[in-house]
């Protein structure tokens, strides 16, 4: 008897075959910076699938908020962020490191959500390719610019529509149950008493614990 082989694709193990829709990103900022945690980051590379577990974000709400890039108004850099939600918005930090984030809100309300850290799920030896000084998985991505560099997320990611193409986010297959902790945002000198931070308690993948 012929022996069949089954390729999985390792994405269908742990998430749903469809990217989160534009709807869901069509909400209230802090809303979705906590709808987020648990959700999957999928990115698929020239070397492969990679993957990882939400489990830290911070939201940043346009006016009002000193510490949002959009703060003050549309200009070149921030243009993505009044666009229609479920994009990304990239920017480079002390001149070397990328950090993720998702727009909020509707289209012409200001609201992003910076992903400070995954639990890597999938395409690790890749993840640790890309951040080689890393000694193990808890500290490939327990950071903003460090979750960038193990998924392979550079500036050309500037725009990217999450709800299709290469750079996703998908819910996990199994309803996943977690308490959700908050905290003042990490690396803010304006608007930093804001308890804008939002993290899967007793993680340890988390950034700062």
């Amino acid at each position: 008897m012929q022996k069949v082989v089954v390729f999985l694709n390792p994405i269908n193990l742990f998430s749903t075959s469809d990217p989160l829709s534009r709807t869901f990103y069509a909400h209230p900022t802090v809303d979705v910076a906590k709808d987020l945690l648990g959700a999957i980051l999928v990115h698929h590379t020239p070397n492969g699938i990679l993957a990882g577990r939400i489990v830290e974000t911070e939201a940043y709400l346009g006016q009002g908020d000193e510490a949002a890039h959009s703060c003050a108004g549309i200009t070149l850099r921030t243009k993505v962020i009044f666009g229609p939600p479920g994009h990304v918005y990239v920017y480079v930090i002390y001149g070397m490191h990328i950090c993720l984030n998702v727009v909020a809100q509707p289209k012409g309300e200001p609201g992003c959500i910076l992903i400070r850290a995954l639990e890597p799920l999938c395409g690790l030896d890749v993840m640790h390719a890309n951040r080689p000084t890393a000694n193990r998985p808890a500290d490939y991505a327990n950071g903003p610019g460090k979750l960038t560099r193990a998924m392979g997320i550079t500036k050309q990611d500037y725009g990217a529509d999450l709800t299709h193409g290469s750079l996703t986010i998908r819910k996990f297959k199994v309803p996943d149950q977690f308490q959700i902790e908050s905290s003042p945002r990490i690396g803010v000198s304006r608007s930093k008493d804001l308890s804008l931070r939002f993290f899967i308690a007793h993680n340890k993948y988390v950034s700062r614990r």
